[in-house]
């Protein structure tokens, strides 16, 4: 008497596809939207990290002022902080470059300029400094406005 001899499958059936299949896009379905929201929330965050008071460009023109008494005018606005000190051969209070880079890398995440006022509008005695968020309009950080702002909105 023979014996049958049985060949083992080397595939997956089309059904165990499709569930894997569908097991994925549901794990998606719920993955990919928290992972933009987490990239646009981390972007306002880089933002506030250079606008607000302790940020890296509040504390170049903090460093300005130390030196200058004075903080730069709206006319020479951020990039003042980046002008070597052979260029400013007539101010000799000025211990720069306050910042590192060239001017023109000084975006927000958005690749938007930030925005320089001195002295400020809504800080009087000091100066405004925000980002236009990530619609990229500048809505001069009013109430309801994604703008990243360095003052406290009324």
């Amino acid at each position: 008497m023979r014996r049958k001899v049985y060949r083992r499958r080397s595939a997956f059936t089309l059904i165990e596809v499709l569930l894997v299949a569908g097991i994925l896009a549901v794990l998606a379905a719920f993955i990919v939207p928290n992972l933009f929201g987490q990239a646009t929330k981390a972007k306002i965050d880089i933002a506030k990290a250079a606008v607000l008071r302790n940020g890296s460009i509040a504390k170049a023109l903090d460093m300005y002022k130390f030196d200058m008494v004075k903080f730069p005018e709206t006319n020479e606005g951020l990039a003042a902080l980046f002008q070597p000190k052979e260029k400013k051969k007539d101010e000799e209070r000025y211990n720069g470059p306050y910042m590192e880079g060239v001017f023109e890398q000084l975006k927000d995440p958005w690749g938007n300029p930030y925005e320089y006022r001195s002295p400020g509008e809504i800080n009087e005695d000091f100066y405004d400094l925000w980002s236009r968020g990530p619609d990229g309009k500048d809505d001069g950080g009013k109430e309801g406005s994604d703008d990243i702002v360095n003052w406290v909105r009324k």
